[in-house]
């Protein structure tokens, strides 16, 4: 390896005395870029002073790059400015949509897995690029809903994703954890299916199991401990890969002291450790499957799965609507102009998530930290 792994936390205020005061046990910070965006002059200054401290890293919530929308313009300026006054530091973004048809749902939604959403993806990449001078990594995201509207496996078009894109690849392996309970995966036959080379940056966060009826399923919400499967895949993956790997410790929400994020790193370091010293299993990937063939324009696909999104968007975030398809859902999408083919596969939504995401949408939404 050309450096050694490197380990660190995603920062939060509670933390600010403690992250300068132990800054030497740390590899790595992680700051929430969004927080950055409107910071004045003087603010930036002092971003660029702690940058020069700690190794700083970026990871954005609010652009939706998952999606069939293009990425907001301005956004993208208010992150290349904090990108450049950490000194071109890295960033992250999500597989993720987070608006559509003018509802902003303020979390981070899974997009259908379709062909469209993976061009827009690429467009979006494209242009995020450009205006940072470089390719964010793309991070798997937990959900409580199997997304609506899919053609492919999640792993198959995280896949697809880094393929289209070039872009390197965030894995969130709680994210990965809490799908896998809540969808019957097989976390190493996940791992199979990804160019686990790609792999540059992994999140480590705890979450907690909810229920509705006789549903239960994990909510990746970053306020509880990080669970001992979640470091089982750490070390899977440690022993999969070669490249180094940056390790990041994420909370939100009342924060632990100290002392319980040393422990978590230290338990992290333990896992990597033994991870890279069992011999490589020499699994090879599969290849991901494709979506079905199509003969529409790139521009026909995205004014289609538009469409599609905005639905979701007003399903997730409006309970009338909700409760009236849950009552009588052929009734509700006779009304909706979508395509037959997309009100068949929502018609076999799962209710239970689809109840349990409109939950979190109230629970767990982004929110800004104060700075250092």
């Amino acid at each position: 390896m050309s450096r050694p792994d490197r380990f660190g936390i995603a920062y939060r205020p509670e933390l600010a005395a403690s992250l300068y005061a132990y800054a030497h046990e740390l590899d790595r910070i992680e700051l929430m870029a969004d927080d950055w965006f409107g910071a004045s002059s003087r603010e930036l200054r002092a971003l660029t002073t702690l940058s020069r401290r700690v190794p700083v890293q970026l990871h954005a919530v609010g652009l939706g790059l998952a999606s069939t929308s293009p990425v907001d313009g301005a956004r993208l300026r208010a992150l290349a400015r904090v990108v450049e006054a950490c000194g071109g530091a890295p960033w992250s973004e999500h597989l993720a949509f987070v608006r559509a048809g003018g509802i902003e749902l303020n979390q981070l939604c899974a997009p259908p897995r379709t062909e469209a959403t993976l061009e827009g993806l690429a467009r979006n990449i494209q242009r995020a690029a450009r205006v940072t001078c470089s390719l964010p990594a793309l991070e798997n995201v937990a959900s409580l809903i199997d997304p609506p509207g899919s053609q492919l496996d999640e792993a198959s078009f995280v896949a697809r994703a880094l393929a289209l894109t070039g872009a390197p690849l965030l894995l969130d392996l709680h994210n990965l954890h809490a799908n896998a309970l809540n969808f019957g995966l097989d976390p190493d036959a996940f791992l199979d299916a990804l160019p686990l080379e790609r792999v540059r940056t992994v999140h480590l966060a705890g979450g907690k199991r909810v229920r509705v009826g006789d549903v239960e399923r994990v909510l990746d919400d970053h306020r509880h401990a990080v669970p001992q499967a979640v470091y089982a895949l750490l070390e899977e993956l440690a022993a999969r890969t070669s490249q180094p790997l940056d390790v990041i410790v994420e909370r939100d929400g009342p924060v632990p002291p100290w002392a319980a994020y040393v422990g978590e790193l230290r338990r992290a370091r333990a896992a990597v450790a033994r991870g890279r010293t069992r011999a490589s299993r020499g699994l090879s990937s599969g290849q991901p499957a494709t979506a079905p063939a199509s003969d529409r324009t790139q521009e026909e696909r995205a004014a289609h799965a538009q469409a599609v999104e905005a639905w979701l968007a007003r399903l997730y975030s409006d309970a009338a609507l909700r409760a009236r398809f849950l009552a009588s859902p052929d009734q509700t999408l006779a009304a909706v102009p979508l395509e037959p083919n997309d009100k068949a596969r929502l018609l076999q939504i799962d209710r239970a998530g689809l109840e349990l995401h409109a939950r979190s949408l109230v629970h767990k939404s982004f929110k800004c930290a104060a700075r250092p």
